[in-house]
């Protein structure tokens, strides 16, 4: 080989290291994002991923699509991101189900929420009514514990399905209270406050977004409101610790965060949660956020991951005292 072969040799391999190092130092984002979201559309989680993908897409200045893959308790969609290169192009909306209850109290969860993902931010705070059928003689909290201690597993209680946000809520209400109620299982919360309309059940915590309406429409009776303040949309409303104090304990009754595929770029997740964080404080997201009874939140990735190993430890526990069946 000549002197010049070797240098050209060298210069050709300088320029494809180049080119592979170019490659590799994209931009982000460089092509559309998406964000998998574990319910249909038109939902609470599909709402808050469509109002942030819209100010996403601008601020990023690329294409955002929200992807529905509802079924199996969100892990569709966990399964989806997992399956996804860590490069934030491919994120997940989850909800308190799938991020912290599940794994909390399930052992049939197939990853592990703070090692399995990324996490970017929490974007969203939802609250859930406590409502009972209009036909039941109670107007409290106060008086619906007492109305059940004298009718034990006479009443019952809907819930969006086994191991659901209101499921485990109403058991823990059971737990604290004394108080023995007859499970009822269906496919979400919509069905729950129609068969509270039609008083075919006597109890259920719905999240606040289904059942407003029905509360303002006087189709419902609501008693009580989780979290630590009373519902804009509510204001007549107590919290379940101002109603009962064995309840103070009852705190947000759900969050929606943004994940990725475990392994992003530090650079990568930095840029979606300080895009995040300037989404949720404009007045159009918080408007459009609360007409959807979802409060604007905004969060490191690190104040989320905190956020959910406080709370998969606190399910843990409770799954341990309620003893929940899941087959």
């Amino acid at each position: 080989m000549t002197y010049r072969s070797i240098l050209r040799s060298i210069a050709t391999v300088l320029c494809t290291t180049s080119l592979l190092a170019a490659s590799h130092a994209q931009p982000y984002p460089s092509r559309p994002i998406r964000i998998v979201v574990g319910y249909t559309a038109g939902g609470g989680a599909d709402t808050t991923a469509r109002v942030y993908a819209e100010k996403l897409q601008t601020i990023l200045n690329t294409p955002v699509i929200v992807e529905n893959k509802p079924g199996a308790f969100e892990q569709l969609a966990a399964q989806t991101v997992l399956s996804a290169p860590p490069d934030g192009h491919t994120l997940w909306l989850g909800t308190a189900g799938a991020l912290t209850i599940g794994p909390g109290v399930r052992s049939d969860i197939p990853y592990d929420i703070l090692k399995s993902f990324t996490h970017i931010a929490k974007v969203g705070e939802v609250e859930a009514v406590l409502s009972v059928k209009n036909a039941l003689p109670v107007n409290s909290l106060a008086d619906f514990i007492s109305y059940a201690k004298a009718n034990p597993n006479k009443l019952f209680y809907g819930s969006a399905g086994v191991g659901s946000g209101g499921h485990l809520l109403t058991e823990y209400i059971m737990n604290v209270t004394d108080i023995k109620l007859t499970h009822v299982p269906f496919k979400g919360d919509v069905e729950v406050v129609r068969e509270l309309a039609a008083g075919t059940i006597d109890f259920g915590v719905p999240i606040s977004a289904q059942a407003v309406p029905f509360v303002n429409d006087r189709r419902i009776k609501a008693i009580a409101v989780t979290g630590t303040q009373r519902l804009k949309t509510l204001p007549n409303v107590p919290t379940a610790g101002d109603g009962v104090e064995a309840l103070k304990s009852v705190g947000i009754y759900s969050i929606y965060g943004l994940l990725g595929p475990a392994g992003m770029p530090t650079s990568t997740t930095q840029t979606l949660s300080d895009a995040l964080n300037k989404a949720a404080q404009m007045p159009e997201v918080i408007q459009r956020l609360e007409t959807a009874n979802v409060k604007a939140t905004t969060s490191t990735p690190a104040g989320l991951q905190e956020y959910l190993g406080t709370e998969v430890a606190k399910w843990r526990e409770l799954g341990k005292k309620l003893r929940i069946n899941f087959n």
